[in-house]
């Protein structure tokens, strides 16, 4: 069963102590409209998990969490409105999953003091917390992802990449616009020739698109596409021929429902992931102490998918969070600023990850005052369409610091200025 606006309530007492106040984590989800097919999945991963925490550990430090799901249908008015409806409730943390209410509440929650947390997506210069100090997008952010697809495809060819024609497909949108800069600074690094080509939203219709690719025939086409788009862009890719092994998505256009629309057309395409996915321990803890108690944030039917998986990876990272700010500030009862010092100490080690039932969801990373990015890393997997499942061709791929760090530094720098904003950590 799930619960929409006040998952978990409940009142702990510590130690015959005063009774605790609840951690509230509000989930703004998107579980209608054409980006619903991702929206759930991860909303189901995020809230499935703090109820495993709640029925299994008892909390966080002994206090119950609190999930407030609130829809935005991936709508970025709709998503500020759930922003300003839910923080007066003691919300310790947003986790919006779209760039577009991202940009809008940075400025809101720097004003408000509560953290954002924009998980491989939202504004990439906010790694910088010398100038983002109540935003974070650790583990990486999007200029991560196209240098480590731009890695990847230089290793492929041997480290030289100088007569190649790379097409980036993309979301007519802030989110697909991303990774333009950065491709633009590598392609003058490595001599591949760049092409873009912009899908409007939804991106049901993509003919025009797919016919100058076929007219260009670039070598590699990069998609940073959600939702629907991702779709049709594999039907379409299939539909004029283009090699599926030379065809990556970001880690947004690489989860199961993207490819099996288009059945064994689908073989052979890649994509990004910032987590692994896999039988993991955590999934038969979901099962005994949430699903099988009937209090499935969904209908348990995502459980172990990459979007279920990464909403749970959120989910651990933001409970990790709040540990440590709990052993920081001495008191199980953190407030949002509370919050914000956890996220900007944590680290997750291998043996943390182990230990918490997730050995290698993600890459080894720490966060500090300076850098709330995390280590930038990524994976590349491959649709494996005969066994219905992602295949990890490599393993965590090392972002280039040389070309993303000059870019996150300049824009980071520049929204300083523009804001009147003094730099932290000196």
């Amino acid at each position: 069963m799930r619960l929409r606006l006040a998952t978990f309530a409940l009142t702990a007492l510590i130690a015959a102590g005063p009774a605790m106040a609840e951690l509230v984590f509000p989930d703004l989800s998107y579980r209608t409209g054409p980006y619903a097919a991702g929206g759930t999945p991860f909303s189901d991963g995020y809230q499935d998990y703090f109820s495993l925490v709640n029925e299994r550990d008892g909390g966080i430090g002994g206090v119950k969490a609190r999930v407030i799901e609130c829809e935005t249908g991936y709508n970025t008015e709709k998503g500020v409105e759930c922003y300003e409806a839910t923080k007066g409730e003691g919300a310790l943390i947003y986790q919006p999953l779209s760039t577009g209410i991202t940009y809008q509440l940075i400025p809101k929650v720097s004003a408000d003091e509560i953290p954002l947390h924009t998980m491989g997506y939202g504004r990439t210069s906010a790694a910088n917390g010398e100038v983002f100090e109540w935003v974070f997008n650790y583990p990486a952010n999007y200029w991560d992802a196209a240098s480590v697809a731009i890695k990847y495809l230089s290793d492929e060819n041997g480290g030289d990449l100088s007569d190649k024609k790379i097409t980036l497909l993309y979301h007519n949108s802030a989110y697909g616009k991303e990774p333009i800069r950065t491709l633009e600074e590598l392609a003058d690094k490595h001599g591949y020739e760049l092409t873009t080509i912009a899908v409007d939203h939804p991106g049901q219709e993509q003919k025009s698109q797919w016919l100058q690719i076929r007219r260009e025939r670039p070598d590699y086409v990069l998609m940073w596409g959600w939702g629907v788009m991702n779709q049709v862009a594999v039907q379409e890719a299939a539909n004029i021929r283009f090699p599926m092994e030379n065809f990556i998505g970001n880690w947004w256009a690489g989860a199961e429902h993207d490819v099996t629309p288009a059945g064994a057309a689908a073989d052979g395409y890649k994509s990004l992931n910032m987590n692994r996915i896999g039988d993991l321990p955590v999934f038969d803890d979901i099962k005994t102490y949430v699903h099988d108690k009937g209090m499935a944030a969904g209908d348990g039917s995502n459980v172990g998918k990459v979007l279920y998986t990464r909403g749970m990876y959120a989910a651990v990272l933001a409970v990790e969070a709040a540990k440590t700010a709990q052993e920081i500030h001495g008191t199980p009862d953190i407030t949002a600023a509370m919050m914000r010092d956890g996220m900007e100490a944590l680290e997750m080690t291998a043996a943390k990850m182990e230990a918490l039932g997730v050995p290698g969801i993600g890459p080894e990373f720490s966060v500090s005052c300076a850098d709330h990015g995390g280590s930038g890393q990524g994976i590349v997997q491959q649709w494996d369409a005969d066994a219905g499942k992602w295949v990890a061709l490599t393993d965590y791929i090392q972002p280039d610091s040389e070309v993303i760090a000059p870019l996150v530094e300049e824009d980071s720098m520049a929204y300083a200025s523009e804001n009147n904003i003094d730099l932290r950590c000196q």
